[in-house]
């Protein structure tokens, strides 16, 4: 994928256990993505990025027959580490064919924070079409496109394009290169595909024992990330 994934490669320890306890991710991103999941007792869960296994064991916990996926062998291996035989987990590229994956056999798919390091999006599209069952739902979280607009050059709203970011993962400081694209370029592209909209979210994070206030702040009155349910109609 052109966008950033070296970040994850070469920082994959450091990532898992920042993303453990990360505001952004155990109280914002997480607890809405599982929101907008469901109830996923019972079902065939396509997870894309499944970095260290955080959402992954919640959702094992709940009762979902998970496969996840991630282009970094070492997340794999770390998920494998902590999910046991609880969820099968394999190393793919989401630009490639998910040939792992049986046409209609996934009842929900759920892309954490992954999405914005795909530059072409209908070939992906497609594919998730192709995988989930009649009236399956896929469930994204992205980076906002406003706070993208922000990291651009501001030449040109319409357009896809890399920006970079500075995050400190614990002290690890990296600079991630992920792909902003506007709202319509989000929607349309999910409408080309035949997926309806059924929720759009930007939610404000829950409160948590020893998270930062300034943190706190930003995630509850900035547009950090976007979240959406989108059904295969």
């Amino acid at each position: 994928m052109p966008g950033d994934h070296e970040i994850y490669r070469d920082h994959a320890d450091v990532y898992a256990r920042f993303a453990e306890h990360s505001a952004a991710n155990s109280l914002y991103d997480r607890p809405a993505i599982l929101r907008l999941a469901g109830d996923v007792a019972g079902k065939r869960v396509l997870e894309l990025g499944c970095a260290g296994g955080g959402l992954t064991a919640r959702r094992a916990e709940r009762g979902a027959d998970v496969l996840a996926l991630d282009r970094e062998p070492r997340l794999v291996a770390l998920t494998r580490e902590r999910l046991g035989p609880r969820a099968q987990v394999e190393v793919a590229d989401l630009e490639q064919p998910l040939t792992m994956v049986a046409d209609g056999s996934v009842d929900v798919v759920v892309a954490s924070l992954v999405l914005h390091y795909v530059e072409h999006w209908s070939p992906l599209l497609d594919e998730l079409r192709r995988c989930l069952k009649p009236g399956g739902a896929l469930v994204f979280s992205v980076h906002h496109p406003i706070t993208g607009w922000f990291r651009s050059d501001r030449t040109d709203y319409h357009r896809t394009e890399l920006v970079s970011e500075q995050w400190d993962w614990d002290g690890q400081r990296v600079t991630a290169r992920l792909f902003r694209r506007p709202l319509s370029a989000i929607f349309g592209l999910l409408r080309d595909a035949r997926f309806a909209i059924d929720v759009v979210d930007e939610p404000r994070p829950e409160r948590g024992a020893g998270v930062d206030p300034q943190m706190f702040e930003v995630l509850s009155t900035k547009p950090v990330f976007l979240f959406v349910r989108a059904v295969k109609s």
